[in-house]
């Protein structure tokens, strides 16, 4: 894990737990022997979020979702069936994208073409229903 990326998570650990900064400090020195979060080693580091995370922190996964392409009128109507489906299944956009790479080698599901728009739904639909959502 990066450095700065890793003290943020204890600080906001720190945070989220309501640690006042004595208690934070005591913890600190009991579990790494540091009096301050810059002069951890990397293995404080992962003692330290162990710690926090037996201490009842859950720490937020954070993916980026992706954002819902920008078409043209007549792949609108597509591209909003695919929201509505992605919606259902709780699903980020970055989901629909991984699909059209896969389905047809295209980064992204912006430039995908009205036929291959309406694949991705079908299989979307799919899998909905392999899920037991009902559509409808």
């Amino acid at each position: 894990m990066s450095r700065n990326p890793a003290l943020a998570k204890i600080h906001i650990a720190k945070k989220e737990l309501a640690m006042d900064d004595d208690t934070y400090r005591a913890m600190l020195q009991s579990i790494a022997g540091v009096s301050t979060s810059k002069d951890l080693t990397d293995a404080g580091v992962a003692k330290l979020l162990a710690h926090l995370q037996r201490c009842g922190w859950k720490p937020k996964i954070t993916t980026k979702a992706g954002k819902k392409p920008s078409v043209g009128r007549g792949r609108k109507a597509l591209v909003g069936k695919v929201e509505a489906l992605l919606a259902e299944a709780k699903r980020p956009w970055n989901y629909a994208d991984a699909m059209a790479k896969r389905m047809f080698g295209v980064d992204k599901t912006d430039w995908l073409e009205a036929e291959q728009l309406v694949k991705l739904v079908a299989a979307l639909t799919y899998d909905a229903k392999r899920h037991g959502r009902d559509l409808g």
